[in-house]
């Protein structure tokens, strides 16, 4: 992959960016109790990358040992789940949410169903709005992103 082709990310802040120059691949859902504390929510989504793939051209994440073989990556400005990772493995995950086009990752299966909140179950039942049906015009003019833009 050339520079121009290169998958890119980041956490919230800007703080830490990475480049992924080989492919994305076993993007999936993980409901395990790790993965729920890691991210505060009901799971992680995550998609893989080589370990010799990435790079961080702007910061490097954090890291937490989250048990005695993995360890997870993160921003320790902003606190944005950045990566997990086996030990023992050649390659490693990168959070959906935090690549700059999260829609290239293409999610094939779920870990740790143990886990599985309830909820998870019916949350596609469940009615939705837009953020602009539920909030002020007003409102709406001040919500500017004070985030990394996605891209570079």
């Amino acid at each position: 992959m050339t520079e121009r082709e290169a998958i890119t990310g980041g956490c919230q802040c800007g703080a830490v960016r990475y480049r992924i120059k080989g492919p994305l691949f076993g993007g999936h859902i993980c409901h395990c109790r790790m993965c729920q504390k890691a991210f505060g929510n009901f799971f992680a989504a995550l998609v893989g990358v080589k370990k010799t793939d990435i790079a961080w051209p702007k910061g490097e994440p954090a890291v937490f040992r989250s048990s005695a073989i993995t360890s997870r990556g993160y921003c320790v400005s902003c606190g944005t789940p950045l990566t997990f990772a086996y030990d023992h493995t050649p390659h490693m995950s990168v959070s959906i949410g935090s690549l700059d086009h999260p829609e290239l990752a293409k999610v094939e299966n779920q870990f740790g169903m143990e886990g599985t909140v309830p909820a998870f179950a019916t949350l596609h039942d469940l009615p939705g709005t837009r953020t602009e049906d539920d909030v002020s015009p007003e409102d709406m003019k001040k919500l500017r992103s004070l985030q990394h833009p996605d891209h570079d």
